[in-house]
């Protein structure tokens, strides 16, 4: 192989670099790209072992004009080899909208043994800013070699970070974008493919769907709100980790571990784990659907399955609330005991301080509606963890939950993987709106620990150049426990190993058998 993948990517800061030593100047890195001002120049130095063995190379140089205005971009550019010109006064097409592919053949008799340069200079005259991407060269005969390694070298990373931005659909393009929650996702199924495209519906009903740039730099797409209000959306990327490291650095939450089957053939086969994670600042996700830069794609719909028997109720020794009527004798108190009596606060919102004998990690809580009045119902709240009873993390979070009936108990299950429980001593109910009315009542509020209810999902999958099978998953083993490493569970993995040795058995048999006949031949 006389010319190893050569590339030089721009979109991460160290650039990526393979064969590569690059020099640059008037020009600087601009979040997803090297930004270069007129005059600027980009200097590649890669190694040839021996140029008589390749036929010819394809220089691929991605880049993108600046717009000026509402007006195209004007940043021409003259692309060398050891100095002689590839390319003169060159203007890369689209005018400032996307990354372009600008493809050159360079001639084989330019390369020579050692070490090879390649410049690109942005024309003196230019009035907008040329925004290089990436470049890659290739022997002809293995062209996009580089960029497949690049690829496999940018697929280490499977947790990515966005800056996120949304504007009214169908506003006008010179609406000014609105920040929004940022954006972190992970989706693995241990088959290193970067991404091309993600979608996701929350708990809520809001939904999104996402394209991205094949070096991950960007995104765009649209995005539809809970209560209907549809957006663009667009992100810009702010890291890029392996995992597990990139949800320490991001405090991401939601992540879902399934040990999966596909089905085919009449039956169902184990398959790798796959590893979900869309937080966006919103409810939980309940479907997510995505197809990576392979064409391989997936579509998971999670579901909470039916709980064990046996959850224990967590004793609570003392509670207290913002407001009560200890007039009539409704007060917090009575939430604790299982009388038809109940708590009524005066205001349409409250706050609950339960504390607990123990420090326990709640699973699941419920809540029982009062005696009258359907409008004192609560209707949105959040329930917080506290080992202090100072600081509080954020645990469940409901909103527009109603109650069928007087004395209807319902129970809520905390919509995070038994792996992030924690056991806190201190919980907290804030009722931030009711149904209607000036107060705000509750008959009862319980809280249990154990035999959580795992989550699984059910969806399909389909390789680029396959039908689509069937894909289902249900909860791994928590991080840490014995078998949590294993991708299958530990009897299934038993028996695979118990065959593997029967085989071997069989097959020291066979070779001792031969061995004896040359022996005796």
């Amino acid at each position: 192989m006389t010319l190893n993948a050569t590339f030089a990517d721009f979109s991460v800061d160290p650039f990526r670099l393979s064969n590569a030593v690059v020099r640059h100047d008037r020009a600087g890195f601009g979040g997803s790209h090297l930004t270069l001002d007129a005059g600027g120049t980009v200097t590649l130095d890669f190694e040839v072992a021996d140029p008589e063995d390749i036929p010819e190379v394809t220089l691929t140089v991605t880049a993108l004009v600046s717009r000026l205005g509402s007006a195209p971009g004007h940043a021409p550019i003259d692309v060398l080899l050891q100095g002689e010109a590839l390319a003169e006064g060159l203007t890369v097409p689209g005018g400032g909208d996307l990354p372009q592919d600008n493809v050159f053949a360079v001639p084989a008799l330019l390369l020579k043994p050692g070490t090879n340069t390649l410049e690109i200079r942005v024309a003196a005259e230019a009035r907008s800013t040329l925004r290089l991407y990436r470049i890659t060269l290739d022997s002809v005969d293995e062209r996009g070699r580089s960029e497949r390694a690049l690829a496999a070298e940018a697929a280490r990373n499977s947790v990515f970070a966005y800056r996120t931005e949304i504007r009214a659909a169908h506003d006008s393009s010179s609406t000014p974008w609105q920040e929004a929650p940022r954006l972190v996702f992970h989706v693995d199924r241990d088959e290193h493919a970067l991404p091309a495209q993600l979608g996701w519906r929350g708990e809520d009903g809001a939904e999104s769907a996402i394209s991205f740039q094949s070096n991950m730099s960007d995104f765009h797409g649209s995005h539809r709100a809970a209560d209907g209000t549809v957006y663009e959306y667009r992100g810009r990327l702010t890291g890029g980790w392996v995992f597990p490291e990139g949800l320490e650095e991001t405090s991401a939450s939601g992540l879902h571990r399934f040990r999966t089957e596909e089905g085919y053939g009449g039956g169902w086969h184990r398959s790798p784990e796959l590893r979900l994670l869309v937080d966006d600042g919103g409810a939980p996700v309940e479907r997510v659907t995505w197809r990576d830069q392979r064409g391989n794609s997936g579509v998971a719909m999670i579901r909470t399955e039916s709980p064990d028997a046996g959850a224990d109720e967590v004793q609570v020794t003392d509670v207290e609330a913002s407001d009560e009527f200890e007039e009539v004798g409704e007060t917090a108190d009575n939430l604790l005991n299982g009388s038809r009596t109940k708590w009524l606060a005066n205001d349409d919102t409250a706050r609950l301080h339960f504390t607990l004998a123990r420090p326990a990690a709640v699973t699941s809580y419920a809540l029982r509606s009062a005696n009258d009045c359907p409008d004192r119902d609560p209707r949105d709240w959040t329930l917080h963890g506290s080992s202090d009873g100072r600081t509080w993390t954020p645990l469940d979070s409901r909103t527009g939950e109603t109650f069928s009936g007087r004395f209807e108990t319902r129970e809520f299950r905390l919509r995070v993987p038994a792996s992030a429980h924690r056991r806190y001593r201190h919980y907290r109910l804030d009722i931030t709106r009711n149904s209607g009315a000036t107060q705000t009542q509750l008959a009862r509020v319980r809280f249990a620990e154990g035999a959580t209810s795992g989550v699984a999902f059910t969806g399909y999958y389909q390789r680029w150049n396959e039908g689509p099978i069937g894909y289902r998953g249900t909860q791994a083993p928590a991080s840490g426990s014995a078998s949590a490493s294993l991708a299958v569970p530990a009897p299934l993995l038993a028996e695979d190993l118990e065959a593997a040795v029967r085989s071997l058995t069989d097959t020291a048999q066979t070779l001792a058998a031969l061995a004896a006949r040359l022996r005796d031949a």
